[in-house]
């Protein structure tokens, strides 16, 4: 039987500066709107994407929970696994200061406010507390996202062009490297995608000595996507479900000069997160651990896959590894 379709209607994004708040999708979704854009795979988008897997390769898209210790976010800290013991023929874990956006991460529509206006949705201040439902990660572990996976390897196009990425610089990326990534590897997004976009930042960071890593984190600066209108026009306008990529944040740090959020993230001091996340409820996905998938990818398997993407089931989560996974 086939899933009736969602009753919303899908406004460009040029449309939605009308809207209040400016830009946002407050009130597209409605139904299950607390999922956001995960609501752009359905049931359609799950079937087509089991075509995909032709080989049966499985890969994960997490790193482990202590990969970035120290984490670039100075807030947090790498947790501390401890083995418990109640008798000598049982063992039991717990973690101490576990930072649920230490590592591989989705971040969840709670994880950020829009200036002025509220939680994504409209979601009352009140509302978002611990143990309360409301915007929570739970909202994509209750029914994982599953869909086409996308990877886009911006890494590889720059290096290709004779522009390798300098992540110590941490360069700021245009959004159009995805259309010309996208173009080098004959590839298009389909509505529902979940895009992974490959930069070797994580990769990078981890492979550095101590010395330049401190150096980065001090500086609070990595490779991203430029703050501008581009990249969340250019998510929202192509439907996409998840964005992840395997850089700190998503986007540019520090900020570039001529953000044009300045004035309406103040708080941010004129990061995207607020657009992308409180406005338009953009699934976000950062420190993804894409080195095996790029590797079969350029070996020739293709840069497609079914992709899952089942958060921990923590009521009221801002954010939670995603333990995803990539099936080809």
């Amino acid at each position: 039987m086939t899933e009736p379709p969602p009753r919303w209607e899908v406004p460009p994004h040029a449309e939605l500066a009308g809207r209040r708040p400016p830009g946002a999708s407050w009130g597209v979704f409605t139904t299950d709107p607390e999922r956001g854009t995960a609501n752009f795979a359905g049931a359609d988008e799950v079937r087509a994407s089991a075509a995909v897997v032709t080989r049966g390769a499985v890969f994960g898209l997490d790193h482990a929970l202590d990969a970035f210790d120290p984490p670039m976010a100075r807030a947090r800290s790498a947790p501390r696994h401890e083995i418990l013991s109640a008798h000598a023929q049982a063992r039991d874990d717990v973690l101490h200061g576990f930072y649920l956006q230490a590592t591989s991460q989705v971040d969840g529509l709670r994880h950020r406010r829009a200036s002025g206006y509220g939680f994504y949705d409209g979601v009352p201040d009140a509302a978002i507390v611990a143990g309360g439902p409301a915007l929570g990660v739970q909202r994509w572990a209750e029914k994982p996202i599953v869909g086409r996976g996308l990877l886009i390897d911006v890494a590889g196009l720059l290096a290709e062009e004779g522009t390798p990425l300098d992540h110590r610089a941490g360069p700021a990326l245009d959004a159009d490297v995805l259309d010309r990534a996208l173009a080098r590897q004959g590839e298009q997004v389909r509505p529902g995608d979940l895009v992974l976009v490959h930069t070797g930042w994580a990769r990078w960071f981890l492979d550095a000595d101590d010395e330049l890593r401190a150096e980065v984190r001090s500086a609070r600066r990595a490779t991203g996507f430029r703050q501008s209108h581009e990249l969340p026009r250019w998510i929202w306008d192509h439907r996409v479900a998840v964005f992840a990529t395997d850089t700190f944040a998503v986007e540019v740090l520090p900020v570039d000069p001529g953000s044009p959020f300045t004035g309406t993230a103040p708080e941010d001091a004129g990061m995207m997160h607020q657009e992308l996340i409180a406005k338009l409820g953009v699934v976000l996905g950062e420190l993804w651990n894409l080195d095996a998938l790029v590797a079969d990818s350029r070996a020739g398997g293709g840069w497609t896959s079914l992709t899952v993407v089942k958060p921990l089931h923590l009521v009221g989560g801002v954010g939670s590894p995603p333990n995803a996974t990539a099936i080809r």
